[in-house]
C-alpha cells in the first residue's frame, strides 16, 4: 500500500514541476537579438539587436573570403555538391583552409594537411594521375578536390 502511494505521490510531483529549458532573460535576450541557440554558437550576438546582429551576419569575413597571391585555388566537395572546403597553396607550399592557416606536409609529391577532423590530400602535379581527396575521419565521408 506504501508502495502505491509513493508511487503515485512521485509521479504527481513529477508532473506538476514547471521546468523550463533556458531562462527568462536569457530567452528575452535571444528575442532582441534575433538569434537562436545555434545560431549563437555561429557567431550571432545575443547582446546585439536583431539589426546589428544582421548587418555582421552580411558582410563578408575577410579571411576566409581573403586570395592569397599566386596561390593555387582548390575546392574540396562532398558528394551532394556542397563545399567542404576551399583550400589555397602558396609557391612555398603553405596552406589555407577556408581562410585559416594550417601546418601542412610533403610526401610522394602530395601535400597533406589537417583542419579538425578532416584530412586532406592534394596531388598539385595534374600528370601524377592521382586523385586528390578528403578524408572526415569523424564522420566516414570523403570526396574529391579539384583545382580551380
Amino acid at each position: 500500500m506504501n508502495a502505491k502511494i509513493i508511487f503515485t505521490a512521485s509521479i504527481a510531483l513529477l508532473l506538476s514541476a514547471n521546468s523550463h529549458a533556458i531562462n527568462d532573460e536569457y530567452r528575452k535576450l535571444l528575442e532582441r537579438s534575433g538569434c537562436t541557440q545555434v545560431s549563437e554558437m555561429q557567431g550571432c550576438d545575443i547582446h546585439k539587436t536583431k539589426e546589428e546582429n544582421a548587418k555582421a551576419m552580411a558582410s563578408p569575413k575577410a579571411a576566409a573570403d581573403a586570395i592569397i597571391p599566386n596561390a593555387q585555388q582548390w575546392i574540396a566537395t562532398a558528394s551532394s555538391g556542397a563545399t567542404v572546403a576551399n583550400i589555397q597553396i602558396d609557391d612555398k607550399h603553405q596552406v589555407w583552409v577556408n581562410g585559416k592557416h594550417v601546418k601542412s606536409s610533403q610526401s610522394g609529391g602530395a601535400i597533406k594537411f589537417k583542419d579538425g577532423m578532416v584530412e586532406f590530400t592534394i596531388y598539385p602535379d595534374a600528370s601524377s594521375n592521382k586523385e586528390s581527396m578528403w578524408i572526415d575521419n569523424d564522420a566516414g565521408s570523403k570526396g574529391p578536390i579539384t583545382a580551380k
